[in-house]
């Protein structure tokens, strides 16, 4: 029983912790946006649609990060050149991934999809309980682990990753210092998109193997939340993660042991708890400011 809670879990997990860890990236460099959802559901559709065409999960996978990039190329380039509201893009940028996939994902509805197979391991599946749970996973498991290591590294112990996080805290000093400021904050929303179109593809690939309208189901918002739970620290958003994975599959396994809870309360418990969580930060006003980008959010307008 308790093999079987840690392996939903971690299947609930792991999209919401490769979509956060994207967005720390682009949240250190002074970027807000809030298009992740958008960004995760057109990964979702494009990577279940290739697969299906192809047959084959590694090309559905890499159809699903290109979806994502080109959707965060089309937010870099309206806030970072035209200069656009970053709040307002990004919303826009959710409303017209929901719409878009919708339309592109309406031949594929009902149809059974393609799952990612799992790796096994030698010797090291095959150990009781720990085997099935931490060495039978598929391998966008194992990317997202490789993904908060690879981070965290860039982000403290790299010259490149203390410049991004020196134009997030001071683009003006950094672009002073000759550092491209543009560039940087687009070449990290490019990333940003790229793991959203990952965590949707395995949304679409290992999650659920089908295609359903809308079935990031918010997950995109929640993963914004992360980071903030988070404080903008990439190991920090594994413990996030895995907690919020936690929430969301207690429904199910609430419905297994017959507790008399409603079932929508339970559903509900996901978003309740990103709630909690957001007004709980805020409340802690030294948590909130220790890690936080002096400038998320603010446009950069270079001299001209």
């Amino acid at each position: 029983m308790f093999e079987a809670v840690l392996l939903t879990v971690i299947t609930a997990a792991t999209p919401l912790l490769i979509a956060a860890i994207g967005e720390l990236i682009v949240e250190r460099s002074g970027v807000l946006n809030l298009g992740v959802e958008g960004m995760m559901i057109m990964g979702a559709v494009v990577g279940f649609a290739v697969a299906n065409q192809t047959g084959s999960g590694t090309l559905g996978v890499i159809a699903a990060v290109a979806a994502g990039m080109a959707m965060s190329a089309l937010f870099g380039f309206l806030v970072l050149v035209l200069v656009t509201n970053q709040v307002a893009t990004g919303l826009a940028l959710t409303i017209l991934g929901i719409g878009f996939s919708g339309l592109i994902g309406e031949a594929f509805i009902g149809i059974p999809g393609l799952r990612l197979p799992d790796l096994y391991i030698p010797v090291l599946s095959e150990i009781p309980f720990f085997g099935p749970v931490f060495f039978q996973q598929d391998a966008l498991v194992y990317i997202s682990f490789a993904l908060v290591i690879a981070v965290a590294y860039f982000l403290f112990r790299t010259r490149l990753g203390l410049v991004l996080r020196s134009v997030g805290d001071n683009h003006g000093s950094a672009h002073a210092l000759g550092y491209s400021v543009i560039r940087i904050r687009f070449a990290a929303v490019l990333f940003g998109g790229a793991c959203a179109g990952l965590a949707g593809a395995y949304m679409s690939l290992a999650y659920t193997p089908q295609w359903v309208e809308n079935m990031t189901a918010g997950r995109g918002w929640i993963a914004l939340a992360l980071v903030v739970f988070s404080s903008w620290l990439p190991l920090r958003v594994v413990i996030g993660a895995y907690l919020f994975g936690a929430v969301s599959v207690l429904n199910l396994h609430a419905q297994a042991v017959e507790l008399d809870i409603p079932s929508q309360l339970l559903s509900s418990l996901p978003y309740l708890a990103t709630i909690l969580v957001l007004v709980l930060i805020s409340a802690n006003r030294r948590l909130t400011l220790v890690n936080t980008p002096a400038c998320l959010g603010k446009p950069f307008v270079p001299d001209r």
